[in-house]
């Protein structure tokens, strides 16, 4: 519910838009992906989203238009080191707008399995081409051939989303819910009863009311 929300916002917050997709799987789960949909989706959808950026600036025609057709996605780890900084660093100095996915969780690996890496970082996806590993003429050449300017375009004011997990936070389970629900009642439950000693008056005879 709150990711349809998500993304109900980016969809109505600007003119500027790029492509988001939302399919469902052979079990009828639904996913909300920049990467395209799988063969076996059923019930494929192309979406949109902002592309003014964290700042709220909107983006030239050009860029703009990149950034719709071959959005960039960029996967990280924490301790990916040099090659994650070295890719962030030629990002920048182009000004790519780009969204970075961090993969800390076995279901981050997943996602990002999911998207195509086979578990290396970084990993870089301009639209449906993939980029294992770092490799500045390759990364370069996967820009330019998207459409992306070779010069810095961005505007003053433009900033990238922040980092975010590669795989959506999970929903509870309904035996979590019951749980919580259970050891909330059981809290409340506490609270009351101590709320009733505190007012009852200790020598009062048994089953006292007020």
């Amino acid at each position: 519910m709150k990711r349809a929300a998500l993304l109900l916002l980016l969809l109505t917050a600007s003119a500027a838009h790029a492509q988001m997709y939302k399919w469902k799987d052979e079990k009828g789960v639904t996913h909300f992906t920049e990467t395209p949909p799988p063969a076996t989706a059923k019930k494929a959808e192309v979406k949109n989203y902002n592309t003014a950026g964290a700042g709220g600036a909107e983006l030239p025609a050009e860029l703009a238009e990149a950034v719709r057709a071959r959005p960039v996605v960029l996967y990280t780890t924490p301790n990916c080191g040099a090659g994650c900084n070295m890719a962030r660093t030629l990002l920048a100095n182009r000004g790519i707008p780009y969204r970075e996915k961090t993969v800390s969780t076995n279901d981050d690996f997943d996602a990002m399995k999911k998207a195509g890496s086979e578990g290396q970082v970084p990993f870089l996806l301009v639209g449906r081409t993939r980029q294992i590993g770092f490799e500045q003429g390759a990364w370069d050449s996967a820009l330019t051939q998207a459409g992306y300017p070779t010069e810095k375009m961005l505007p003053p004011g433009y900033s990238n989303p922040p980092p975010a997990p590669a795989a959506p936070p999970r929903a509870p389970s309904a035996e979590e819910v019951a749980a919580s629900k259970a050891e909330a009642d059981r809290a409340a439950a506490a609270a009351e009863k101590a709320r009733r000693e505190r007012e009852t008056p200790q020598n009062a005879p048994p089953n006292f009311r007020f």
